[in-house]
């Protein structure tokens, strides 16, 4: 066999495995909805949708409560996420911003296209200047590889994130879930479940 005729050979063998890893890899779906009953490591829930929901919690599942928070909470050095619309200036027109709790930091770093809004983006990273601008603070957000402006209007809906444990998951709570597993038997395993506290609806 020739040494191309090996090259080719591994090549395809490589290529082959992982099709193979990524066929195996588990699909996920993002759930959103109301906790209608809590038993142990088991929700049963309502989607936004309306459709009945069962939820497995991992044993070390993470519950992240979600609290409104506001702009005197964006501080200089915080990690934070913004959803939000390109301006023609190259900065970000804010939808919504999420404050990460210490222990998140790093979470999502990085600019890349969001799927809550049509054409909208997400950046995740490390606040830096805050400046004061016509259509409300501009923060710069930092990120490995780069920074955005990110505005911050009057209206944007700010959130902060505090690592909890299950007692924050009550019946009437809103929760999300980004990466819910579906199982043969139509439940869904949740490593990472994200509740409202006071009345706030995690997206």
């Amino acid at each position: 066999m020739t040494g191309k005729s090996v090259a080719a050979g591994v090549a395809f063998l490589a290529a082959l495995a992982a099709a193979t890893a990524l066929a195996q890899a588990p699909q996920t779906q993002r759930l959103r909805g109301t906790i209608e009953k809590v038993d142990g490591k088991t929700l049963t829930a309502k989607s936004d949708k309306g459709a009945p929901l069962t939820l497995n919690l991992a044993d070390k599942v993470l519950v992240v409560q979600v609290v409104k928070a506001s702009m005197a909470d964006i501080k200089d050095g915080a990690y934070i996420g913004s959803g939000a619309m390109p301006q023609p200036d190259g900065s970000q027109k804010a939808i919504e911003v999420h404050i990460f709790a210490d222990s998140m930091r790093g979470t999502g770093e990085g600019f890349r296209p969001w799927a809550g809004a049509p054409h909208s983006t997400m950046t995740n990273g490390t606040v830096g200047a805050t400046v004061t601008g016509v259509a409300g603070p501009v923060v710069t957000v930092k990120y490995k590889g780069g920074e955005k402006k990110i505005i911050v209007g009057p209206d944007v809906p700010i959130v902060r994130y505090v690592v909890g444990d299950q007692s924050a998951l009550e019946p009437g709570a809103a929760f999300s879930v980004i990466a819910a597993v579906k199982k043969p038997d139509g439940s869904f395993d949740v490593k990472r479940i994200n509740v409202g506290s006071g009345g706030v609806v995690p997206r």
